[in-house]
């Protein structure tokens, strides 16, 4: 998976990035010090990893991983070029959803592209920007869609439906993704790349003096969260400062540091989870002496395509998966007990995948 990180300029995208990937990407305190998008690519946390690890003692343990891109920050008027705009829209376009960070804290040392805090009306600007730029596209799919339709090639009916209806979607200030598409429609308009088609979590950036207050006495936290149920987008409250020390901590320190701060777990295990769930993503396992590794799949994924991910020969040769629950694995010790216990299943190339299903597949080619 591919993560956009964006939002307006000085909202904390970058320290948010740093925190996450531990990657350095600069941050400092004016416009567009991000111009080329920095990329780090993180693993997953998943601690049923480390306990295959220490019963199979591999030798490597890997993680599924996630790629987050911090794109530079939009302002108004990005969507015809102002700031460094088109650029950094065609990189919103690369990635398979949108992190939104929103300034939800006062700083008099840091400053705000338009003079005041104000999540709603900077959520807006972004929002904004990316509906012009959309609406750009479906108009021109839309012109070029009715052309070749009058003209006698019923094809495209389908595309030139789907444009009509984002057209006045997008021309209320709504995004696409929260315009209601045919089966058909959508087929039809899948490759456009729609900016607003993206599903969104918006990172609530607070201060380090709100954290572990209830987020009644936030009213911008309340802002975001309002504005995301609206359009049935995620949030998470973050500190990206806090959270940026904290990926420099050291295991043991960072983990007593987060049970003193009653935060629990760092932003990064709390921004993958709302980005599997997002994303409808699950993870499968696979275990050996060589490696024990996650592999990251969609929702409703059988299980030869499922065997793909590992290798093309697996897909194509495939005869079986041979699957265990990862907690029967664990309860009973091995693989060799679960097989004496009858919990080792035997499955098709029908079955559907499901999370923590450790598998191994049987392939001919």
């Amino acid at each position: 998976m591919k993560l956009g990180v964006v939002g307006l300029p000085n909202v904390g995208k970058s320290t948010l990035f740093n925190a996450i990937t531990s990657a350095g990407a600069q941050a400092a305190n004016y416009p567009f010090c991000t111009i080329e998008p920095n990329t780090g690519v993180v693993p997953v946390p998943d601690e049923r990893l480390d306990v295959l690890a220490e019963m199979y003692h591999p030798r490597k343990s890997t993680p599924a991983m996630l790629e987050f891109v911090d794109i530079a920050g939009l302002v108004k008027g990005a969507s015809h070029g102002e700031g460094l705009g088109n650029r950094f829209l065609s990189h919103i376009r690369e990635v398979d959803a949108i992190v939104h960070v929103v300034r939800c804290f006062e700083d008099d040392n840091i400053v705000h592209v338009d003079g005041t805090v104000n999540p709603a009306r900077d959520i807006d600007i972004i929002q904004t920007e990316l509906i012009l730029a959309d609406l750009e596209t479906v108009q021109k799919r839309e012109t070029k869609a009715a052309h070749l339709v009058k003209n006698g090639d019923k094809r495209l009916q389908y595309e030139l439906d789907a444009a009509k209806k984002l057209s006045g979607h997008l021309n209320q200030g709504k995004p696409a993704r929260t315009c209601q598409l045919s089966e058909a429609e959508q087929s039809a308009s899948a490759d456009w790349f729609l900016l607003t088609q993206k599903k969104v979590i918006y990172a609530a950036n607070i201060g380090e003096g709100d954290l572990g207050r209830p987020e009644s006495e936030l009213p911008m936290v309340r802002q975001v969260r309002e504005i995301a149920e609206m359009e049935n987008s995620q949030v998470l409250v973050i500190c990206a400062k806090v959270e940026e020390e904290i990926s420099q901590m050291e295991p043991d320190e960072k983990q007593l540091f987060l049970e003193e701060m009653g935060i629990g777990r760092s932003g990064l295990d709390r921004l993958v989870q709302l980005c599997y769930a997002l994303l409808g993503q699950i993870s499968y396992l696979t275990i050996g002496a060589d490696e024990v590794r996650a592999w990251t799949i969609t929702q409703g994924t059988r299980a030869p395509q499922a065997a793909g991910k590992i290798h093309t020969d697996f897909e194509r040769g495939f005869i079986r998966a041979e699957i265990v629950s990862y907690d029967d694995l664990v309860a009973n010790g091995s693989m060799a007990a679960c097989r004496e216990k009858g919990l080792v299943r035997s499955e098709g190339k029908d079955y559907v995948m499901k999370d923590g299903d450790v598998t191994l597949f049987r392939f001919n080619v």
